[in-house]
């Protein structure tokens, strides 16, 4: 693989840190600021409005700037954000400082996904986008406990000077390994990226992330309660459980990119199953402390499965414009994180047990099943009356003519 991905993972790992370190910080800035709980908790939405808001605005807004130029401006802006967030004085310049470090974060997954699959042979795309994606949930299992350590430690302030450091290092990587050529500026422009997305299959393939990790987050929301009042661990054991969890992501992010490149829709449909299978069986498995720790784990490696096969899933059904469409892909993983965790928290509230938002979940998973069918099924027959219904090659399954692929 070309060493230009590692580029790209450095900064999904900078993105990644900075998105879930918040939550182990709350405490630590509530009494800094003299705020509560609660009210520190907003400045998690802000950072998932940034994102849901930044992915499509700012694809849009480069639609016909060098990729690469696109790449450096995005950790330019993630790097601002996070100082910001270091020397913010109040609450609300804090709130404002997480937004705007949110903004970039869609975007450059978004843009990032394009110039992987444009760097690789057409059989490696899942592949290269999986290798992408690593530098995030690597950023759950090493990034997210490092930089948590560093603000008990140092101060919550010290936390995003760090995170700033790692976006310096991104654009420094992104700008010596991603050269101009591997990544040009596309040439449909913003009017292409705009009329892909009014492809039906391409919002399809939104509709199956929103609702396909709407079932992870249905029970991840909700893993700590599940895991001390159910499985019957301590609070202070919950940080290792939720390193297992990075590292079944971490796992199946890697075998999803591998078998996508060989099925992708098997791989999908495969990796949906799975956490169905896993979701149903959480109430069962969280009644002992060794079965929860593996149904943890086997949570990351069925839904990461499924990561790399839905962005592609999208991005070859916008070849025409693949990079807006693909950021607002990433937004839809944020709108799965919010819906996701609306839903399990309807289950829980209804007082059908502490383990009920995994049922809830696994209804989501099938129901992206379900989602995810019809998508494909509406392809086969957009493909069907050319072809005497057979399987036509489309422009979506290969890069852009435009751009070289490198093995």
């Amino acid at each position: 693989m070309p060493l230009a991905l590692l580029a790209l993972a450095v900064g999904a790992f900078g993105l990644g840190t900075t998105e879930f370190v918040m939550m182990g910080l709350l405490p630590d800035v509530a009494d800094d600021l003299h705020i509560s709980i609660p009210t520190a908790g907003h400045l998690v939405s802000a950072y998932a409005l940034g994102v849901v808001i930044g992915a499509p605005l700012l694809a849009a807004l480069t639609a016909r700037m060098p990729r690469r130029t696109v790449l450096i401006s995005l950790m330019a802006l993630f790097v601002a954000g996070n100082a910001l967030s270091a020397l913010a004085p109040t609450y609300d310049w804090l709130l404002a400082a997480r937004f705007l470090s949110g903004l970039p974060h869609g975007a450059f997954f978004g843009v990032g996904a394009v110039v992987a699959t444009n760097l690789v042979a057409p059989e490696r795309k899942a592949r290269s986008v999986s290798l992408m994606f690593m530098g995030l949930t690597v950023a759950n299992i090493a990034g997210v406990p490092v930089a948590t350590l560093m603000g008990q430690h140092l101060g919550w302030r010290a936390t995003f000077l760090g995170v700033s450091l790692i976006g310096v290092a991104a654009m420094a990587a992104v700008a010596l390994l991603i050269r101009g050529a591997d990544a040009p500026a596309p040439v449909s422009g913003l009017r292409g990226e705009l009329t892909a997305l009014r492809s039906l299959p391409v919002w399809l393939a939104l509709a199956t992330t929103v609702v396909g990790f709407g079932a992870l987050f249905s029970a991840y929301s909700y893993i700590t309660p599940m895991l001390t009042d159910s499985a019957g661990y301590a609070d202070s054991d919950v940080t290792l459980l939720l390193a297992l969890f990075g590292v079944g992501a971490t796992a199946g992010n890697l075998i999803g990119g591998r078998l996508a490149d060989h099925a992708m829709r098997g791989t999908l449909f495969g990796g949906l199953a799975s956490m169905v299978a896993v979701l149903l069986l959480f109430p069962v498995l969280m009644h002992a402390q060794w079965s929860a720790a593996l149904a943890v784990t086997l949570l990351g490696v069925a839904a990461f499965i499924t990561g790399s096969p839905l962005q592609l899933m999208v991005m070859e059904r916008a070849a025409a414009g693949p990079s807006l469409a693909s950021s607002a892909n990433q937004a839809a993983f944020n709108l799965a994180n919010a819906g996701g965790a609306w839903i399990g928290g309807v289950a829980l509230a209804a007082g059908f047990g502490v383990t009920s938002p995994s049922l809830a979940g696994a209804a989501l998973a099938v129901l992206g099943l379900g989602v995810a069918s019809v998508a494909f099924a509406v392809d086969r027959r957009r493909d069907a009356p050319s072809t005497g219904g057979r399987k036509r090659v489309v422009a979506s399954h290969v890069p852009e003519a435009t751009e070289p692929v490198h093995s």
